[in-house]
């Protein structure tokens, strides 16, 4: 009854104004005639809106608080499970579809691992089966890999979510892990991986609990268009990834040492496709550039940022400069982590930081390969606040792992309902 009385009210308010400009085209008595009609004929339909607006009111009557909320409990348990940041990240990048499904292109992960946002389009661009069969034509064999390979596919390729999780793992593993990742895929140990076991271990990367009965459910099936319900194809599809690795008929192996060749490639493509970012072609990145490609990474505030990077400019005024491969080393350094932690477990029970010498002989125990004396020392220049020639290595790798994981990093991670606003109260405090 009160929204009818709202409408009613506005009807009426919304006669004067023609009501008053129409009359003042007449007389006075005329415009008080045409007024006194106009205002009946509002009247009376108004008052038809009100006797059907009641009627209606009184057949269907409004749901009470209480059955709205039993409504919202009994639709809450279908709510689609919420994604994690990798899902939200491959969702953001995957700039193509195939069937109801959306891929990645090669271009797509580069920059999915490079670039903090996608590039702008309208859309996602949807594959036919002709166009799909003519990419997978033009895919190099593995005996053709290169660390060009993903920028030579450009946008002629698929990439599918499981195939993604994969990629990634392969940014963060050390070369000491490389077989212990064939191993977990060489499942009857002839030391060759076959299509069928590449396909099995790809499965447990696409394996997520969604819900509190711990039941896995494959996130394939999560990524369909709007526009599709189930996935139009029946298995796996062909990849670019699977072509490249075995063949276009399927019936290709991977032995250790291509596996390891296709791993050392892609890490070593997408760090210098990073460094490319900075040096512009030429062979060497200053100082300040290979300090702002290691923050760029990590949840590090702004200010902090910038605290560093003072604090570099102010300690080296003319620096050697940074080759690739030395940029390339310190790179594959930060993947073992764990093991550097581990050899300085020493100084952390004791409290104490360290000297350059103690930390590359630290690097060299984790990694078995010596860091150029200049790039410790750079390091040393960020990191170092006291600028007494020691460094607390707790901080270091805790800023470093930040680096490790790209493409998660928590500077990408949008707040959004209460689980957001905490994680930022958190982040704040902890950054305050």
């Amino acid at each position: 009854m009160a929204a009818a009385g709202r409408r009613l009210f506005n009807i009426i308010r919304s006669s004067e104004a023609p009501l008053r400009t129409f009359s003042s085209k007449f007389s006075k008595r005329k415009a008080t005639k045409f007024s006194i009609f106009g205002f009946g004929g509002v009247c009376a339909a108004a008052g038809t809106l009100v006797f059907y607006v009641c009627r209606d009111v009184v057949r269907n009557p409004p749901l009470l608080p209480a059955v709205i909320a039993k409504e919202k409990e009994n639709t809450k348990g279908k709510e689609p499970p919420r994604l994690s940041k990798k899902e939200e990240r491959f969702q953001e990048f995957a700039s193509c579809e195939f069937e109801g499904q959306i891929y990645m292109t090669p271009q797509d992960f580069l920059e999915s691992v490079t670039q903090e946002e996608p590039r702008a389009r309208i859309g996602r661009r949807k594959i036919t089966e002709k166009e799909l069969q003519k990419m997978l034509k033009n895919v190099p064999s593995k005996k053709k890999s290169s660390t060009q390979l993903f920028r030579s596919l450009h946008d002629q390729g698929i990439i599918s979510y499981t195939q993604y999780l994969f990629l990634l793992c392969i940014l963060t593993k050390p070369k000491a892990g490389f077989q212990i990742a064939f191993n977990m895929f060489d499942r009857d140990g002839n030391q060759r991986v076959d299509r069928k076991e590449f396909l099995v271990v790809e499965e447990i990367f696409g394996k997520k609990t969604d819900d509190e009965s711990g039941e896995s459910v494959s996130l394939v099936s999560k990524y369909l268009s709007p526009d599709s319900e189930e996935p139009s194809i029946q298995g796996p599809p062909k990849t670019t990834l699977m072509i490249h690795l075995f063949g276009s008929k399927g019936t290709d192996c991977l032995d250790f040492k291509t596996f390891f060749k296709f791993m050392d490639n892609l890490q070593a493509e997408v760090l210098e496709l990073e460094f490319l970012q900075y040096s512009k072609g030429m062979p060497v990145i200053n100082e300040e550039e290979f300090a702002e490609i290691l923050l760029r990474y990590t949840n590090a505030a702004t200010a902090d940022k910038e605290e560093y990077l003072q604090r570099l400019r102010k300690r080296i005024s003319h620096g050697e400069g940074i080759t690739f491969q030395e940029y390339k080393d310190f790179c594959q350094f930060l993947n073992t982590l764990d093991d550097f932690t581990i050899a300085m477990r020493m100084y952390t029970i004791a409290n104490q930081p360290i000297s350059q010498t103690e930390f590359k002989r630290a690097v060299k125990i984790s990694t078995g390969h010596d860091i150029a004396p200049h790039v410790v020392n750079t390091v040393f220049q960020i990191f170092d606040k006291d600028g007494d020639g020691k460094l607390s290595h707790k901080e270091f790798i805790g800023v470093m792992k930040d680096r490790v994981h790209r493409g998660c990093r928590y500077h990408l991670i949008k707040y959004e309902g209460l689980d957001g606003w905490k994680a930022c109260v958190k982040h704040e405090m902890k950054s305050a």
